[in-house]
């Protein structure tokens, strides 16, 4: 059943990353099922959809988004189970949702300095191919899941563009700095690999997620991928980008979510505070 919830997730255009996580949410709700009416309903129930919501808020402990997020791919499966003719009725609704408030502070959390120091500590550890991944999420706003799926064929250093395939493959033009090409340049010169992928390793034709994340992790407790998509939106905005073009680089759906980066950092606002 959730191999067929699955299969319907990719042809709805949804990315390997959302469809692991909304199959392992569903997974997590039809256990809770069994344990506390003993056995896995072939359908959605509004009732139980809903002490599943109090078991999460009260039992389990979720603040509001994790809650949203187990509520979406609810919605997702109930969707399906209606396409697929195994159910009539929407039993998710719009207002099941918790409201969440909105974060005021940029998600920002390292400096220039910082990033700088890490990139120096990579170009310092001897591996280029490590340097030009940090450089490049650094300077380009690229996701995790985006940087292990690049292809040679989508990076032209000459025009310094790179054709990014992010979520639901949707394409767009990232363009990239002198040093990002430089970094991706030093990197292929030493590159041994048929692979089409542009990050290979040794046992592997491409790198994985994951073991993005095992570089990160050996040289910094703070900087993540994810650490650094925040500073470059951060900092292209602070130099001079408009939010529509830091919308269009880090591949945002909606506006308002770059908005964010445009408030000040945390620790400014704190700074502001202590001036009172």
């Amino acid at each position: 059943m959730l191999k067929s919830f699955s299969l319907y997730l990719h042809t709805m255009g949804k990315s390997p990353g959302t469809v692991s996580v909304y199959s392992q949410n569903i997974s997590q709700y039809l256990r809770w099922c069994e344990e506390t009416f003993g056995e896995r309903p072939t359908q959605l129930y509004r009732a139980n959809v809903l002490e599943y919501i109090s078991y999460m808020r009260n039992i389990k402990g979720y603040n509001p988004k994790t809650i949203n997020h187990h509520l979406s791919s609810l919605r997702s499966y109930n969707d399906w189970l209606i396409e697929s003719g195994q159910q009539m009725d929407t039993v998710i609704l719009k207002n099941d949702f918790m409201k969440i408030q909105l974060q005021y502070a940029s998600p920002s959390t390292v400096t220039k300095k910082d990033v700088e120091a890490f990139r120096q500590r990579l170009l310092e550890s001897g591996s280029k191919r490590d340097y030009a991944i940090v450089t490049l999420f650094a300077y380009s706003g690229i996701r995790r899941s985006e940087c292990a799926g690049l292809k040679l064929d989508q990076v032209d250093l000459t025009v310094k563009e790179i054709r990014v395939i992010g979520k639901g493959d949707k394409q767009r033009l990232v363009y990239i700095n002198d040093k990002i090409v430089y970094a991706l340049r030093e990197y292929l010169k030493e590159r041994n690999s048929n692979s089409s992928y542009f990050f290979v390793s040794r046992q592997s034709e491409k790198l994985t997620p994951s073991r993005i994340n095992q570089i990160f992790n050996r040289y910094s407790d703070i900087i993540t991928p994810k650490t650094l998509r925040h500073f470059f939106c951060g900092n292209a905005l602070e130099n001079g980008y408009s939010i529509h073009e830091v919308a269009n680089q880090a591949g945002h759906s909606n506006v308002q979510t770059t908005l964010i980066y445009a408030n000040p950092t945390a620790q400014a606002m704190k700074d502001k505070a202590n001036k009172l």
